[in-house]
């Protein structure tokens, strides 16, 4: 089977053309692979709401893929996911884990799917592309070093690697990129992005771990903590900087990519970052519950997150385009700007993907063309760290995104990574 090129393989050699029009090519010619005897066979990792929800959902409507293991540390819930595969297939086949190492041991899975707490989509990434296996993984990094290495593994291992962030092939995200990389609202000036405020949460007692759950794995490479009531809860542990950078890093990731691609940026970053944010206290959550954080890019676009709501805005010289919310209508200052269409010749962006799903089976069939979310969505993460490093410093920050480094602050290093709890290391 060949290998495949990867993105930033591509955008070296297409550096003089309009920008990725080529990559846009490779993903209409990969919507039409057809395949009937190359099934992907997939081992999935994480049964909680988002793994069998969406993932498991959208994977069972891909006739190229069989669903053939589960694994949760939860017992109730990896019996959950076995049931509904085998139900779904009408077999008896589907295996369930309580120990992932057992599903990247399988010489008959192909690929894994990662949906568990962020703490642990770097390593096990690693970890399943080291055991050969294609990998698609949920959003985001737990912080940037993590997101060095991811780049650094799955570049060499040559694996296919797809980031679950489904905004580039959703309909409205997908359109909004395409007007403003198109100049149909003049020269950007202010991209302006809203998200949902933190959470926080009253202390809680330790309690015994309840049966059927391995809470020592559920940990993993995070600082050991004692077990309360809560804790587990998909809103408790995205608000504690040991598994999750809080809000700003769950739904980030979704509207500062659409923003990102659409300033030209998805392989880049912000220069310069401004973050200010309320952090609670005498909580079990310390992420921050309120922010307001001011990102400049080199070509002078100020993108402005705050905490209140789930919309995005472009303002230019010659009008402004946004979704007000989530998936909402696409709304602009006028008709013209919403009715513009772009031959495909000409297009600056390249023609929109099949789902998140579908598009990583086809890439893990034909191995010539990479997913529309490489690796190199890790530039995503790192901006949205970047924006947690200046809130909890408390001041502006200089990032230069050639060097992946903060430039002459010594006391920001400490939140560049984190240490890993034994026996869980990145070394091979």
């Amino acid at each position: 089977m060949p290998k495949k090129s990867t993105r930033r393989q591509f955008l070296q050699t297409t550096a003089s053309t309009v920008p990725l029009l080529a990559a846009g090519a490779a993903w209409a010619q990969k919507s039409d692979t057809k395949s009937s005897n190359n099934q992907v066979t997939l081992g999935m990792i994480g049964m909680g709401g988002h793994g069998i929800g969406w993932n498991m959902k959208e994977f069972l409507k891909v006739s190229e893929a069989r669903i053939i293991a589960v694994c949760d540390v939860f017992q109730d819930r990896r019996e959950k996911g076995q049931a509904i595969v085998n139900d779904a297939y009408g077999t008896t086949d589907c295996k369930m884990y309580a120990d992932f190492r057992d599903i990247l041991a399988r010489d008959d899975v192909d690929a894994v799917v990662i949906s568990t707490p962020d703490h642990w989509h770097v390593l096990m990434s690693v970890m399943a592309a080291r055991a050969g296996k294609d990998v698609f993984c949920e959003k985001p990094t737990l912080n940037i070093e993590q997101g060095k290495i991811l780049v650094e593994e799955m570049n060499k291992l040559d694996v296919v690697y797809q980031g679950g962030i489904e905004d580039r092939s959703v309909d409205q995200y997908y359109r909004l990129a395409e007007l403003v990389r198109n100049g149909v609202i003049g020269k950007l000036k202010t991209i302006d992005i809203r998200l949902p405020p933190g959470d926080a949460f009253p202390f809680e007692e330790e309690v015994p771990v309840p049966k059927g759950l391995d809470y020592d794995m559920w940990l993993g490479p995070a600082p050991y903590t004692p077990y309360t009531p809560t804790k587990l809860g998909p809103q408790e542990w995205r608000n504690n900087w040991d598994y999750s950078g809080g809000k700003l890093t769950d739904w980030g990731a979704h509207l500062m990519d659409t923003a990102q691609v659409a300033i030209f940026e998805e392989l880049g970053g912000p220069v310069e970052i401004d973050g200010k944010g309320d952090f609670p206290v005498g909580t079990m959550a310390n992420t921050a519950t309120t922010y307001d954080i001011r990102y400049r890019y080199k070509n002078d676009v100020e993108m402005i997150v705050k905490s209140g709501g789930t919309g995005i805005r472009f303002e230019g010289t010659d009008g402004w385009v946004g979704c007000r919310s989530w998936r909402s209508d696409l709304e602009a200052s006028n008709a013209d700007i919403l009715n513009a269409q772009f031959p495909r010749s000409e297009n600056k962006l390249w023609p929109q993907p099949p789902n998140e799903h579908l598009d990583f089976i086809q890439s893990v069939q034909d191995r010539t063309t990479t997913t529309y979310s490489p690796a190199d969505i890790h530039h995503l993460s790192t901006a949205m760290h970047l924006g947690n490093i200046s809130m909890r410093l408390g001041r502006k920050i200089q990032w230069d995104s050639i060097a992946q480094k903060i430039r002459g602050d010594e006391d920001a290093e400490q939140f560049l990574s984190c240490p890993m709890r034994a026996p869980w290391t990145f070394d091979a």
